[in-house]
């Protein structure tokens, strides 16, 4: 395998507004919701390691496990310098007591509701970027932006972030207030932002916060066919994990596995290379629940890709060759950043 780097973790800057962040960020929602079952002692003990690392971007939702990720987080960051951790966090998402979903509330009372509560279960005077998870539609996102810009004027937040949205969306909340960065799905099996989406984050000066980047681990290189996902992994109700679409893209995931041995790398390793290839302005969140994942990942970082590696992984990946929607049919509907 490639030689681990020695040097502290490079950084990258998120758009023109946003703060600097470590090049690598660490998404925190499988440590408490919608993967099955996680260690409490393991997810702090990978946290701390993140850090330990140089990793300073944390990214969690006030709705994954209906607060509980949060709290992890606040536990996990006793002790430890605030400051050295770049907080993330969407809102926005309804739950019930089961767990389930009942739609999304960004109206300005519900935005100051859940801002309050979020503080209080972190443990901090401010949220460092703070976002809507999803924008329904009711309510214009001008008026989002708007009240966000009020609690940016009021110090509890520093930047404004969004997540989903489609390139107009964009363009109309960064003319109310400067926008961070953007969070959206973006790896080499889900490609819909490059056409407009990341170009118009690029003319405007807004970041890309990439999540997905291993497509929720299917094409980490340890996703098989017969795994179990059991009842509590929603992955089990997405239609590229399913059926015939599986098959397929574990075929693609195959393809980039000869890639990746050649390099001498993982096949994780360079699916977030390739991810980090993809500019400056972006930075890939993985979602390691582990410290051995969080290891692999890190290690994506001393990967550098030449122009015959791209090609190649182009040629095993085409941007089109993948099987199946990222969610079903209900939940794409809701995403802003896939309407046409």
């Amino acid at each position: 395998m490639d030689e681990e780097r020695n040097t502290p973790m490079d950084t990258r800057t998120l758009g023109t507004t946003g703060p600097t962040v470590s090049a690598l960020g660490l998404g925190l929602m499988g440590m408490s919701d919608l993967y099955g079952d996680a260690d409490e002692v393991e997810s702090i003990a990978t946290i701390h390691a993140a850090l330990d690392a140089g990793v300073t971007l944390l990214d969690t939702g006030d709705f994954y496990g209906m607060g509980h990720n949060e709290l992890l987080l606040r536990d996990a960051l006793r002790g430890r310098n605030r400051d050295d951790a770049v907080i993330s966090v969407k809102f926005g998402a309804l739950r019930d007591v089961d767990g389930g979903w009942n739609g999304v509330d960004v109206r300005p009372a519900a935005i100051k509701n859940f801002l309050a509560y979020s503080l209080r279960r972190l443990g901090t005077d401010h949220i460092d970027i703070y976002r809507p998870a999803r924008l329904p539609g009711d309510v214009p996102v001008e008026d989002v932006v708007g009240t966000l810009a009020e609690l940016v004027q009021a110090g509890h937040i520093r930047h404004i972030g969004l997540s989903e949205v489609s390139a107009e969306t964009l363009r109309r909340a960064h003319a109310v207030h400067p926008i961070a960065d953007l969070q959206i799905e973006y790896s080499l099996i889900s490609r819909n932002p490059e056409s407009d989406i990341l170009p118009t984050a690029r003319e405007l000066g807004v970041g890309i916060t990439a999540y997905g980047v291993l497509s929720r681990g299917l094409i980490s290189g340890h996703w098989t066919a017969r795994r179990d996902t059991g009842g509590t992994d929603f992955r089990s109700y997405l239609p590229r994990f399913s059926g015939a679409n599986l098959d397929r893209n574990l075929a693609l995931v195959d393809a980039l596995r000869t890639i990746a041995e050649a390099r001498g790398v993982t096949v994780a390793q360079i699916a977030i290379a390739w991810v980090l290839a993809r500019g400056e302005t972006i930075v890939p969140l993985v979602g390691a629940r582990r410290r051995d994942r969080l290891t692999e990942a890190l290690g994506a970082t001393a990967v550098t890709l030449t122009d015959a590696d791209l090609a190649a992984i182009e040629a095993a990946v085409p941007a089109d060759a993948v099987a199946g929607s990222r969610y079903d049919e209900a939940q794409m509907a809701l995403l802003d950043s896939e309407r046409a």
